[in-house]
């Protein structure tokens, strides 16, 4: 093939898993040019993933599938740890409501979901689909990243190129080996037997809506696994003991004689089961030029708290800003750099607090569990980790350069009014950067400047009312009661929201919104981004 016959992209990805397929389609609603390569013609059938957390379940409804998730998705339950004796250890309230509206976490049945993610892309003209291509070759100049592929069936070969190649291929990454990247393995390794099962027509079983059960004789999860077509899936998931070989707890009748204190053979039917092994895994190198990596190519975490397949999402929702700003020409690739930063300490958080829990439950000895017991019952068992923010990249910073509270934090979302128009945030006022004030003396308060800066970044000027409060013209009621409250925990006036629903910044009187805009223009300036009017930006770099 000549060099003027190559295809040319402006995103080529490698892999069609739940990451690659919203990578796809956040970056085709920018109207880029996009190709897909997987290896596989047909998906993977069965389930993996069984939960989205409500800040996933935000980014997936801004694009544009909020109508369809309630049919695809159930509200998770309490999440509750159990010793041998069934005596509560812990309990994590995931059927809480959230900052972004809705409970902690949300079931999903992964192809279901994953069915819903094909049919919006595919409905997309300028997403390309190459199923049953395997990724042979990845390299890249100054000008482009050049992709080498394979038929699966045939061996016939094809190359295309691309200005950005992203690698959401999965654990065994072609393009993390392509850049470079070692791993670094946080010490988390366990095989478990994950057991999926269809309830029969008419069944209810009495077990725990979430649970881990600690037991060291056998320690055991029962987690809801999604609904689909009105069924609701259940997975079992144990521990494989140090006596036992991968091969033997595998065997399907060795499956049921674990499952027979919950379910028999007369009640449901087992869809899968298999071993996996559980592993903490976090590279070390996200980007090299124009290949960068996403989902499990950049990071492999044990399950318990469902946040695999969210932390690969997040990485699409963090990546895919930037790229709209780069391929506009309003940035230089110099932004992609903050995308390693902002997102590995913040995966690796995720990786630990799921390693904490982990640890809780992956014993197998019954002196050891009796001490773990004996901590949590006395108290001197440290309590989970918080579920961390962003700690790094384009956050307001104070003149030490830490940063600026409450920058990092993820921002409230919820139902709003003004006049007639009422919807969810997101919806009526937009995507993007928005600066939101709790008063009309914020926007009295900007300058020529700062107002010109803003209408070039595209960024919404929203001023939020509580519910029922005497509101000027244009302000929008907070009638969840999200924003409002937020902001005065926060000592808030106004917030600089980024586009990926994360504080870039925010300050407590309306006199300070110049300087908080100057800010972000100066910050936005050293990590390559080019607009047309950026004010005070030579100070504010300085």
């Amino acid at each position: 093939m000549s060099e003027d016959n190559i295809p040319f992209y402006d995103v080529v990805q490698i892999g069609y898993g739940p990451v690659s397929e919203i990578m796809a389609l956040a970056l085709a609603r920018q109207g880029r040019s996009v190709a897909v390569f997987e290896r596989w013609r047909v998906r993977f059938a069965l389930p993996r993933a069984v939960c989205i957390d409500h800040e996933l379940y935000r980014v997936l409804s801004a694009l544009g599938m909020g109508k369809d998730l309630p049919a695809v998705s159930h509200a998770g339950p309490m999440y509750r740890w159990f010793n041998a004796d069934w005596k509560e250890l812990l309990a994590i309230d995931w059927e809480s409501e959230s900052i972004s509206g809705g409970p902690e976490v949300n079931f999903v049945h992964q192809p279901t979901l994953e069915k819903l993610f094909e049919d919006v892309v595919e409905a997309c003209p300028n997403v390309e689909l190459n199923l049953g291509w395997e990724a042979v070759e990845a390299t890249q100049t100054a000008d482009y990243a050049q992709l080498v592929v394979r038929d699966f069936e045939t061996g016939e070969t094809r190359t295309v190129r691309c200005k950005y190649l992203i690698g959401a291929d999965g654990a065994n990454s072609l393009v993390r080996q392509a850049i470079g990247s070692t791993q670094e393995d946080k010490g988390f390794e366990a095989d478990w037997l994950v057991i999926d099962v269809l309830p029969h027509e008419g069944v209810t079983l009495d077990i725990p809506p979430a649970a881990q059960y600690c037991n060291p004789l056998r320690p055991t999860t029962i987690v809801p696994a999604g609904v689909k077509d009105g069924r609701y899936f259940r997975r079992w998931e144990f521990m494989r003991l140090p006596h036992e070989t991968a091969a033997e707890i595998e065997n399907e009748d060795f499956a049921w004689d674990l499952l027979a204190p919950w379910v028999n053979r007369d009640q449901a039917t087992i869809v899968r089961h298999k071993v996996y092994t559980f592993r903490s895994l976090l590279a070390n190198t996200w980007r090299k030029g124009r290949m960068l990596i996403a989902g499990d190519a950049a990071h492999v975490m044990p399950p318990f708290m469902g946040q695999g397949m969210c932390a690969g999402l997040r990485d699409d929702w963090n990546l895919a800003w930037k790229l709209n700003l780069v391929l506009d020409g309003q940035a230089s690739d110099e932004l992609l750099d903050t995308y390693q930063p902002e997102r590995r300490p913040h995966v690796s958080d995720v990786i630990d607090l799921s390693m904490y829990l982990g640890k809780v439950i992956c014993i197998a000895d019954p002196a050891k569990a009796a001490q773990r017991d004996e901590a949590f019952f006395s108290g001197k068992a440290p309590p989970p980790p918080a579920f961390p923010c962003l700690t790094d990249g384009i956050l307001r910073r104070r003149p030490d350069g830490a940063v600026q509270a409450p920058a990092g934090l993820l921002s409230p979302h919820g139902t709003v009014r003004s006049g007639d128009r009422q919807g969810r945030f997101d919806e009526v006022v937009g995507l993007g950067f928005v600066l939101v004030s709790r008063s009309a003396a914020v926007e009295a308060e900007l300058g020529e400047k700062q107002r010109a800066f803003l209408d070039a970044l595209d960024a919404k000027r929203v001023v939020i009312a509580a519910a029922g409060a005497e509101a000027g013209p244009g302000a929008w009621e907070d009638l969840d009661s999200k924003f409002i409250p937020y902001m005065e925990q926060h000592g808030i006036e106004a917030m600089l929201v980024r586009p990926d629903f994360y504080l870039y910044g925010a300050v407590s009187t309306a006199s300070d919104i110049n300087q908080l805009v100057d800010d972000l223009a100066g910050d936005l300036k050293r990590h390559g981004v080019t607009l047309g009017t950026q004010p005070e930006q030579e100070a504010a770099s300085a």
